[in-house]
């Protein structure tokens, strides 16, 4: 059966995203991908916060799949949470000084991996397929 070139793209990006994801939570150093996810949109977040919702969000999970993965960082010291002044129902997720020098650590070993499978020849061509990919994230929101 023949499938259109938009469709073989998508079965591929879940195919490499899926790989991806497990050889990365091998690379960073005990930390998982999805960890790592949630370090970095914190670490760029304005104010270095978010609400959960809003990080749920920002790496494509359930407000339920985030809270499930942030408990066990809470209690490792990787992220910390903050009350919101006007509003007690809301609270904020920040990154903590440990998470902080765990994302550092694994933002190097992380581009090491994508040394060693992204040969430099083909940056130009990751930047534009990036480009890409990130508005069709725009478009499906």
């Amino acid at each position: 059966m023949s499938l259109s070139p938009t469709l073989s793209f998508f079965i591929s990006l879940s195919r490499i995203e899926t790989v991806l994801s497990r050889k990365f939570d091998a690379k960073l150093g005990g930390l998982g991908f999805s960890d790592f996810l949630i370090l970095y949109a914190l670490s760029v977040a304005p104010d270095g916060r978010l609400r959960r919702i809003d990080l749920a969000d920002t790496i494509g999970l359930t407000a339920s799949g985030i809270t499930r993965l942030l408990l066990p960082m809470e209690k490792v010291g990787l992220v910390r949470r903050e009350a919101h002044d006007g509003d007690a129902r809301v609270s904020y997720v920040l990154i903590a000084p440990g998470g902080a020098a765990r994302l550092s650590e694994a933002i190097e070993r992380a581009e090491l991996y994508c040394s060693d499978i992204i040969d430099p020849a083909e940056v130009t061509e990751i930047e534009r397929a990036n480009t890409i990919i990130q508005k069709m994230s725009k478009r499906i929101g």
